[in-house]
């Protein structure tokens, strides 16, 4: 049987040094795999101690990626327990894998009508 943690055992593990998080019930120790994640380590430390299942599934992990999973796997979440929230040391800062999505769309926007105008005003 896998061993139960609380939601306040998990919320504890939130440093770059100790980083579980849960996906789909499940608790993984992603410690050893912040500097291996594509996303880099800032996506982990975000949600380091949390319930991560939506951004997981939001970003469309692939099946190698939910394979990665089983090495991490310590445990289940004791759904039992009562939620804990981790605290941040700057609560405005979210990660949700798009940043920077709405510079890139103005620059390819900026990109596409300098060429526009350039061929509409070549003579």
């Amino acid at each position: 049987m896998a061993k139960l943690y609380s939601y306040k055992e998990i919320a504890e593990h939130n440093t770059e040094n100790d980083l579980w998080m849960i996906i789909d019930g499940k608790v993984y120790d992603c410690t050893k795999f912040m500097d291996e994640h594509p996303g880099g380590e800032e996506v982990l430390l975000d949600l380091g101690g949390q319930d991560a299942t939506g951004p997981f599934a939001d970003i469309g992990h692939s099946d190698d990626a939910v394979k990665m999973l089983e090495d991490l796997y310590v445990g289940d979440v004791d759904k039992d327990s009562e939620p804990t929230v981790v605290p941040r040391d700057d609560p405005t800062s979210t990660t949700t894998g798009g940043e920077g999505n709405g510079v890139m769309i103005l620059a390819i926007a900026a990109v596409a009508l300098a060429v526009i105008y350039f061929y509409l005003n070549k003579k």
